[in-house]
């Protein structure tokens, strides 16, 4: 940084080298021009409109957005990593200051909902973007994560077979 790399005296680093290094990093949000959520990078196709909607609902509504940041913003930096751990594990049965995660999703997604409400963006037969959200609230109404779902599959009907992921979530 301070340039004096024997290999290129004089040289610093530029913005550019920073924004290229930074782009190799992949935390669950990354900043770049936009928010980029990692949660989203794959999954069946019926849930990739619905990942969006709910962030679009969260975020691009200021009221949303107070409303989420109130759920949130006690939360310890501790308590955040503990049930962040906790998820991949026990998913909608992990908790946080004594509320689950199935508990939080729905509320999140009233939330979503609300804000997709709000902006009134309707396709030309008059609906409006929140039958994005009905795989996720399927979900948390199912109590199943989509995790669960899929060991659910493997150690039923797909006979212990993974190949069958292929055939049923490929698109």
């Amino acid at each position: 940084m301070a340039g004096k790399l024997a290999a290129l005296p004089g040289e610093r680093a530029t913005v550019s080298d920073w924004a290229n290094h930074i782009s190799t990093i992949f935390p669950e949000v990354r900043l770049k021009r936009y928010l980029e959520m990692r949660g989203s990078d794959s999954g069946p196709w019926r849930l990739l409109p619905s990942v969006s909607a709910f962030w679009v609902g969260l975020l691009y509504d200021e009221a949303c957005l107070d409303a989420a940041w109130d759920i949130v913003k006690t939360w310890t930096a501790k308590e955040r990593q503990a049930l962040r751990d906790a998820v991949p594990r026990l998913g909608f049965a992990a908790t946080i200051r004594g509320r689950d995660v199935r508990s939080l999703a729905r509320e999140t997604l009233e939330l979503a909902r609300a804000g997709l409400a709000r902006r009134k963006n309707f396709d030309p037969y008059g609906a409006d973007e929140t039958r994005y959200l009905a795989p996720l609230e399927e979900i948390a109404e199912r109590g199943e994560t989509a995790a669960e779902e899929l060991l659910r599959k493997y150690r039923g009907p797909w006979g212990g077979v993974v190949d069958r992921v292929y055939e049923e979530y490929a698109y």
